[in-house]
Order: C-alpha cells, then structure tokens, then sequence
C-alpha cells in the first residue's frame, strides 16, 4: 500500500476511536498512531477493531504521570489509535466500565504508544 494512501486510512481510524474516547473522558483523548510500524517499507494503517488496554506505570510503561492511569484504545496488535492519561482510579473505572457497556473488549498484550 502507497504510504500517503495507507496514512488517510489510518489517520481515518485514528480520528474515530478518539472520538469515542473524548465522549467518555469530557474531551482529553489524543490522537496516537496511524500507522503499524513493521520494521519494513510496506505502509500499512493501524487496525479497524477497536480494543482497550488500562496502562500505569507498574506494567514496564513510563507515564508522565507516575501515579495515574492512562486508557489506551488500539488495533488486535496493540497498535495505540487514541489515548487519555493522568486519570485517577475512580476516573479509570468510570470509563473503563462504559466502555465495557459498549462491548468493546480488553486487549492484554503488549501496547505501541507514541514515542
């Protein structure tokens, strides 16, 4: 897939799960990535399912926040597409439930974030 193509589908995907995550977080969600990083020059766009991950700093992942938690939503290969951080954990159980409302499932391996 042509790079520029691969990006539009991507930055698409993108740009919908962060709005599905700014309605549940009174609009903090960022964008993340658009695009898989496979080490090679095939382009292709992030993942269409959407999953969660609740990350803090107690997994491996370092957080500008050391004492919160960040709500990722990413692709099946943890590929992040939007994120919200520095919640506490009533905010993070708040939102994790409604998005578990929506059946939107837990994904439970590793997570890409933004460098």
């Amino acid at each position: 897939m042509q790079y520029f193509v691969a990006l539009k589908i991507g930055e698409k995907r993108v740009k919908e799960s962060r709005e599905y995550l700014n309605k549940l977080c009174n609009d903090q969600a960022m964008p993340a990535l658009a695009l898989r990083d496979n080490k090679t020059n095939v382009w292709e766009p992030v993942g269409e399912e959407n999953l969660y991950a609740v990350l803090n700093n107690t997994g491996g992942y370092v957080l500008s926040d050391s004492t919160g938690y960040m709500i990722v939503i990413c692709d099946k290969n943890g590929i992040s597409k939007a994120l919200v951080r520095g919640l506490n954990a009533e905010r993070k159980d708040t939102i994790v439930a409604r998005i578990k409302s929506d059946n939107i499932q837990e994904h439970t391996g590793d997570v890409v974030l933004p460098v």
